[in-house]
């Protein structure tokens, strides 16, 4: 493994341990749907560094598969707040 490597993983492990405390204590659904979408981005960013350092394309479906499950899950989360801000009114 190369020193790059250790140093990206390294990094993006101390953002995804961050990002998964924000996910437990977050006080509201709201801050635990962005930390959901920062670690999607957070796998996202992993294996993209790791498909440049090792110069292939095969982690590609999962990117697009990680993105989609990003984009839905938070139009998904957005219209669920919606629609419970409407009733409370």
């Amino acid at each position: 493994m190369t020193p790059i490597l250790v140093v990206v993983y390294a990094v993006f492990g101390v953002a995804a341990l961050v990002t998964l405390w924000r996910i437990v204590i977050g006080p509201s659904i709201l801050d635990r749907a962005v930390a959901a979408d920062v670690l999607l981005t957070e796998v996202m960013c992993v294996l993209g560094a790791e498909m440049a350092i090792d110069h292939h394309t095969r982690s590609l479906p999962a990117l697009l598969i990680i993105a989609a499950v990003g984009v839905f899950g938070s139009i998904s989360i957005a219209r669920f707040v919606a629609r419970r801000d409407n009733t409370d009114q």
